[in-house]
């Protein structure tokens, strides 16, 4: 990358603002956000909600502005929401642009869950990555996901942390790495797309999982083995939607789940902590400042699980609780006394 090309940021969530400060001391930045006040407030104060903003930002609420002026590109947009922003980018992008987005969760086509959803009429391919969607919606080729322990807040604060640019383009890799690096900031590669996109979507279930039992006050005994299990959970599913093990294992896999079931500035782990001290789901999510993307990753995990007939006894559990009103500590004892054949079966 050119040190004078500016580089897009579309999503004006705090991990979009996380990142747009991580770019700003390596180049030009243009946070595109919908929110006209979101854009204001950046323009004349750098600062957004008490966040405080680097000068080399600037925000518009257009979305050609910041694609005809921007060849790397890094959407952070909810799932529920990345597929139409993308079709609305689309007009504007061409192959020469690079996509780096940072989006952990699924599309669904050919629709959305509602409240009682069914997945009658649901295939598999139905359910995409978005490195998919943005391949099925664009001309772009060079493609890529950030992924990792990325805790928004910690990124805020100037806490240090690694993240992984997952590509299968070395320039793709090199760009973000450039963007991206930063004396508290360290930026790996990985050519494992499919891993990483994966583990970065499932690990938000499993943190939902982990805040049951944190809310519960049950220990950190009982979190390292959900954790473990859990963690044995998405690689089964990893494998049979066509990715290898092996990046699981990684920063991007179990380093970001770590980060992400233990941490209380997760929303994932917070919704499920809140849940298990008594409040009602549709509260949390209607309380929240922003999308918990492990509620409708859950579902989509469970619709998986059941199509591919795979032993997942926490995402089957956790569904349950979250979505049929099961009673949370006795399904929880239930799941630590689960039996299994070998401690360690998936490697």
């Amino acid at each position: 990358m050119e040190s004078d090309t500016s580089v897009g940021v579309i999503g004006g969530g705090k991990f979009g603002l996380a990142l747009a400060n991580l770019i700003a001391p390596n180049a030009d930045v243009i946070l595109y956000s919908r929110r006209s006040e979101l854009s204001e407030s950046l323009n004349e104060r750098h600062e957004y909600r008490g966040v405080k903003i680097h000068p080399n930002v600037r925000a518009t609420t257009k979305i050609q502005e910041v694609c005809d002026q921007c060849k790397l590109l890094l959407p952070v947009i909810s799932s529920i929401h990345f597929r139409k922003v993308i079709q609305e980018m689309s007009v504007f992008l061409t192959p020469e642009h690079m996509l780096i987005h940072g989006t952990k969760g699924f599309d669904l086509l050919p629709g959305e869950l509602e409240p009682g959803y069914q997945f009658v009429g649901f295939r598999r391919r139905d359910v995409k990555t978005m490195s998919e969607v943005i391949h099925e919606e664009t001309n772009v080729i060079r493609v890529g996901a950030l992924c990792g322990p990325n805790l928004a807040s910690e990124i805020l604060e100037g806490l240090p942390t690694a993240t992984v640019i997952a590509s299968e383009f070395d320039e793709v890799i090199k760009a973000g790495r450039e963007v991206l690096s930063g004396k508290s900031f360290f930026v790996f590669g990985s050519y494992d797309l499919r891993a990483a996109e994966l583990t970065g979507a499932l690990k938000n279930v499993i943190a939902l999982a982990s805040g049951l039992l944190g809310g519960k006050h049950l220990g950190k005994n009982s979190e390292a083995m959900l954790i473990v299990r859990g963690f044995r959970e998405m690689v089964l599913l990893g494998e049979l939607m066509g990715s290898s093990s092996r990046g699981f294992f990684g920063t991007a896999g179990i380093g970001d789940l770590i980060a992400t079931a233990t941490s209380n500035k997760s929303r994932n782990y917070s919704c499920g902590k809140r849940m298990a001290q008594g409040e009602n789901i549709q509260d949390i999510l209607a309380s929240a400042e922003e999308v918990i993307e492990g509620i409708r990753t859950l579902k989509i995990a469970y619709f998986l699980v059941n199509k591919f007939r795979v032993h997942a006894p926490i995402i089957s559990t956790i569904h349950k609780i979250i979505f049929e009103g099961k009673e949370i500590e006795s399904s929880i004892f239930d799941l630590m006394k689960y039996p299994l054949a070998a401690d360690v079966d998936f490697v």
